[in-house]
């Protein structure tokens, strides 16, 4: 009888995991601009990339601002799952803030964030794009011609 009712009980907690939230288009898909300039990067495996792409699909441009003399930061425009974990960032990371921010960096920081993927790009390349006032980071579908 006691094996029969831990069977059951590994059964029920299998049902309760949820389905990872699928995006409308896939992330190989998708292409990111800063400033109109394609930006090769390396995209995490989570729910919240999943969900950036999906509102993305149509296209989404994000003003963003220097901040701390280390980092881009823009809104989205509406907040989207996060998974915040304390972390120091690298040069080139894109991590989501507050769960409605995007945030590029090209220097240092630790904080809570949710990372979303990585620019490879060198220290140089990073400071020429991304240490400017301003910049405009756009995610779009790609268009195969």
């Amino acid at each position: 009888m006691v094996s029969i009712i831990g069977l059951v009980g590994c059964n029920s907690s299998s049902k309760e995991e949820k389905e990872p939230v699928k995006p409308t288009v896939e992330i190989e898909d998708m292409i990111l601009k800063i400033d109109d300039q394609i930006i090769d990067i390396t995209w995490e495996n989570n729910d919240s990339v999943n969900e950036l792409m999906a509102y993305a699909k149509d296209g989404l441009s994000i003003e963003m601002q220097r901040y701390g003399g280390f980092e881009q930061v823009g809104p989205i425009g509406k907040t989207i799952k996060s998974n915040n974990s304390q972390m120091t960032t690298t040069p080139g990371d894109v991590v989501l803030y507050s769960g409605n921010q995007i945030v590029v960096f090209f220097g240092t920081n630790t904080w809570s964030y949710t990372k979303l993927g990585h620019i490879n790009l060198t220290q140089n390349e990073l400071n020429d794009l991304l240490n400017k006032s301003s910049v405009t980071l756009r995610l779009e579908e790609k268009i195969d011609e």
